[in-house]
């Protein structure tokens, strides 16, 4: 057997349409209500698992266990684990089985979200891109391996977890406590989407996140704009003007201490050749917004970005005639490893004293807009870099770009901290999939050939010249 006969079978199981192949597995999957913001969901967190996941993997020799989350009401971790041979390196492979809210209602043509519809080269339903549909194709891919060698040829680990939608609380604790368990010699899994929908890359790390609230907050209740403006101060004008202190219209952000500095040479070489093409159907970048002199992929791979995610001044549904007596901004930073998260706050305190705006406070947002994740990132120039963008071109037999970070966030920053491993992801899906949000879908000739993709990446680690720590 060889690695084509490896890819032609888990191809085989990606273009069945029957009750065996990927699309009714990902169904299975994709019916699970693993809503981890919904707090009525704990049950089916435990249900996708045990009754969906470890049957699966353990077919497949490994042995499950499934860690309780330390928080409550948290989702469970679950990790499962083939070792061959103590001597061969160990893959950790990851993936997150909760989803974002279905959001019932508002998909497009009366799509059920916890139901796989087809449109064309579209599947839509919530998980497909995010994450469910992504973790599925690496057991497709590890079960073909096993089927065409008899063997992986290296040591396999597989985290799932159920709270990355969350931001992963609890997952940090779980691993400290079972860190020889989690140990692995690297990382390799999917999440996410390509940079550009016309070629495959890996990304080396991911931004961190960090939500936050601005809040001005003056007195009870509102009081007549007619009688009291002009003499009371106004919140939203306060609110308006600290916020674009801290960002341009342009997108510039204005606080030093949020404008990364000693990026590496090695990445910003690596994205030299990678843009961002989420294709047609895709918002027009604005190529004049976002820090001046960085390409697109540099402002989101190398660089931070300050959003507004929602405000909420006086009663937007009922205005009335009154100086409102306080007003909120939900706000967030993405931001690279060059800006450590833990100063990120006693920065913007700083920035906003120095700049007249002592009145507006910050607060933690609600836990379900939390979403403190830390930043990571492997260097390119690492050997696990390097030897898996080069088997991804033997499999592929075109060019792998390498993105250094991913604009979005997830555990990266806790495998590197907890775990010091190298890792690597290999995005599945696309920019324009609509994750997060009704009407989330795959693409399925994407899928497919990430699908190849994966399958050889595994045929090769367990070659002779695989991949070596």
């Amino acid at each position: 057997m060889s690695r084509d006969d490896a890819i032609a079978r888990a191809l085989d199981c990606y273009d069945d349409d029957g009750g065996e192949g990927y699309y009714a597995r990902l169904q299975d999957l994709v019916a699970v209500k693993t809503e981890s913001q919904n707090p009525n969901r704990l049950e089916e967190h435990y249900d996708y698992l045990r009754n969906h996941i470890t049957p699966v993997l353990e077919r497949l020799g490994y042995t499950a266990q499934v860690f309780d989350n330390p928080f409550e009401g948290c989702g469970p971790v679950m990790l499962a684990e083939r070792i061959e041979d103590e001597s061969l390196p160990t893959l950790l492979c990851y993936g997150h089985g909760d989803v974002v809210l279905g959001m019932e209602g508002r998909w497009e043509e009366g799509r059920d979200p916890w139901s796989l519809t087809v449109d064309g080269d579209r599947i839509y339903g919530r998980g497909t891109a995010d994450n469910k549909g992504q973790h599925l194709a690496h057991f497709v891919a590890i079960e073909s391996v096993l089927e065409a060698r008899g063997k992986l040829g290296f040591n396999s680990k597989i985290v799932i977890e159920q709270g990355e939608e969350n931001g992963s609380k609890g997952f940090r604790e779980v691993i400290a406590a079972n860190r020889d368990a989690f140990m692995a010699d690297a990382f390799f899994s999917s999440d996410g989407p390509r940079a550009e929908i016309t070629k495959p890359n890996i990304s080396l790390g991911n931004r961190g996140c960090i939500n936050f609230n601005l809040v001005v907050d003056l007195r009870e209740g509102g009081h007549h704009s007619g009688n009291w403006g002009g003499l009371l101060r106004s919140p939203s004008a306060i609110l308006t003007n600290a916020i674009s202190s801290i960002v341009t219209p342009n997108g510039v952000i204005q606080i030093e201490a949020w404008r990364p500095k000693g990026i590496p040479d090695s990445v910003r070489e690596a994205l030299k050749d990678i843009d961002r093409d989420a294709g047609e159907n895709a918002p027009m970048i604005d190529d004049d917004y976002g820090e001046p002199g960085l390409s697109r992929a540099e402002k989101v791979s190398i660089w931070n970005s300050f959003e507004v995610l929602a405000m909420e001044i006086g009663t937007p549904d009922r205005p009335v005639n009154a100086v409102p007596p306080r007003a909120r901004a939900w706000c967030q930073l993405r931001h690279v490893i060059e800006t450590p998260q833990d100063t990120i706050l006693p920065a913007l305190r700083e920035h906003l004293d120095a700049n007249g705006f002592s009145e507006v406070q910050i607060e933690d947002p609600p836990f379900e807009n939390r979403g403190y994740f830390e930043p990571g990132r492997t260097d390119p120039d690492h050997p696990w870099a390097i030897w898996l963008k080069g088997a991804v071109e033997r499999v592929g037999g075109k060019p792998c770009g390498v993105q250094s970070c991913s604009g979005g966030s997830n555990v990266t920053g806790i495998i590197q901290t907890e775990l010091g491993m190298p890792f690597s992801w290999l995005p599945m899906s696309y920019l324009a999939c609509s994750q997060h949000a009704p009407n989330e879908h795959i693409l399925r000739p994407l899928m497919r050939e990430g699908m190849e993709l994966i399958t050889g990446v595994y045929w090769e680690m367990g070659e002779a010249d695989g991949y070596r720590p």
